[in-house]
């Protein structure tokens, strides 16, 4: 029997009844020969993972922009972080680990430089709007692999646009990724924000220590218990109704006491530089790189010119906006 064959085999006999079985995907947008060792999911992870979207990941801003220090969250240390979160989640309900990677590895592929606000801002430039989970799914059907693709499965692609608070994936694995985006988030943001001296334990809200606990471990770990009491051998994937709602209010108050101050001392920069590099290249679209000029007669100038940006890390986009802008020492 082959590899592929006996991973098909454990999953009919192991797996939840609600999982999404690997033979059982609706298939990729194009098709083409299968592996002989790996599932589609697997093959799926694999292609995210040595993505060149995947890389940049590591450079662009989860909350805090260019932090004092070694030991804040990126956006690459918060997928790993979902990952993790999502994988407990599938392996504690017995649902399809792999799938669930694949999600959790591809759900911020598209997310901007300077994390939300930057976000924020291409919505306000784009005249088609700007939201992180379809761009994430336009890099790997259209951008990836030079314009071809990541020609991902149809499961993955819907877990990676659904993924955000109000989107409704279709599997329990993307159910469980948006969760555990969510957890990840929130309970890291936390750890940050009190490294950076936004925040101290005490400021925590009493409702979410008593609900979760006071230490960042104990939290996640009370997160996904809960979860699986409230979901194992159920045709879905919640917490509680109790600590779905302490979740949401510390999210809440996550939003009011660190995520707007923390925006407002990266909004100002932020916005000039990318409203500035927008404005340049609707002005000199040439001097777009080739795979997005490519792009141009198909998609038209402000959507490809947003694909660009939001490609950027943070690093990159200072540099080319002190290129294009700052004048250099002996410039005439």
């Amino acid at each position: 029997m082959r590899i592929k064959e006996r991973t098909y085999e454990k999953e009919r006999m192991f797996l939840s009844p609600y999982a999404k079985k690997s033979f059982e995907s609706a298939g990729r947008l194009r098709e083409e020969p299968s592996c002989a060792m790996r599932t589609d999911f697997q093959r799926d992870r694999d292609r995210i993972i040595y993505s060149k979207a995947f890389l940049r990941l590591k450079n662009k801003t989860q909350v805090f922009f260019a932090p004092d220090g070694d030991h804040y969250m990126s956006r690459l240390t918060h997928t790993l972080d979902v990952s993790q979160i999502a994988r407990s989640l599938a392996r504690s309900l017995s649902l399809n680990e792999d799938l669930a990677e694949a999600i959790a590895l591809g759900h911020d592929l598209g997310h901007t430089p300077f994390g939300h606000v930057g976000e924020r801002v291409l919505n306000q430039l784009s005249p088609f709007g700007f939201r992180h989970s379809e761009q994430s799914l336009r890099v790997v059907d259209v951008l990836e692999k030079d314009g071809k693709g990541l020609n991902l499965t149809s499961e993955v692609r819907d877990g990676i646009l659904n993924h955000t608070k109000s989107g409704t994936p279709s599997t329990l694995e993307g159910v469980a990724v948006s969760l555990a985006d969510r957890i990840a988030y929130i309970n890291h943001d936390i750890e940050d924000s009190m490294r950076a001296g936004f925040l101290r334990v005490e400021e925590l809200p009493a409702f979410a220590i008593r609900a979760f606990g006071r230490d960042t471990s104990e939290r996640i770990n009370t997160a996904i218990k809960d979860i699986v009491e409230e979901s194992e051998d159920k045709p879905y994937v919640r917490m509680s109704e109790e600590k779905g709602e302490a979740l949401e209010q510390l999210r809440a108050f996550m939003f009011e006491h660190v995520y707007e101050r923390a925006n407002k001392l990266i909004q100002e920069n932020a916005e000039r530089m990318l409203c500035a590099l927008f404005d340049f290249f609707m002005k000199h679209p040439d001097d777009l790189p080739p795979l997005y000029l490519s792009r141009m007669e198909e998609d038209g100038e402000p959507r490809v010119i947003c694909d660009y940006l939001s490609s950027m890390t943070d690093r990159y986009a200072i540099t080319l906006f002190k290129r294009l802008f700052v004048p250099q020492e002996g410039s005439v």
